[in-house]
């Protein structure tokens, strides 16, 4: 159910062929979520300017059905900007994360839907 997703301009070449499965455990283990139900995804080679310049830089989203919130997001922030920087070499200052906190009703997976699979 939670997923980070990662649109850049950087390319698929210098994306760390690990990148994704390294970090779904730290997905996992920041919104205590089991990560059989995480996903991340990176987009590259997207045509993208962030102040004006095309050094890189990156837009993402992260989306899940609670453990989302003004703290909470605070921590997840830190974290995964600082796995973004490192792995990727995007900074900080060059990317934004937007928090999508969906009802369990509006995310569907395998044939219905969680709110109906959490009871």
């Amino acid at each position: 159910m939670p997923h980070f997703r990662i649109e850049t301009n950087v390319s698929r070449e210098n994306i760390p062929k690990d990148f994704v499965s390294k970090a779904i455990p730290i997905l996992a283990k920041i919104l205590r979520k089991p990560s059989q139900y995480c996903v991340v995804s990176v987009i590259p080679d997207v045509p993208m300017s962030f102040g004006g310049t095309t050094e890189p830089c990156a837009t993402a989203n992260l989306m899940s059905i609670g453990a989302l919130g003004v703290e909470q997001n605070k921590e997840y922030a830190k974290v995964l900007f600082e796995l973004v920087e490192n792995e990727l070499g995007i900074p900080s200052t060059r990317m934004y994360i937007t928090f999508q906190n969906c009802p369990s009703s509006d995310v569907g997976f395998n044939g219905t839907t969680f709110h109906q699979l959490l009871g």
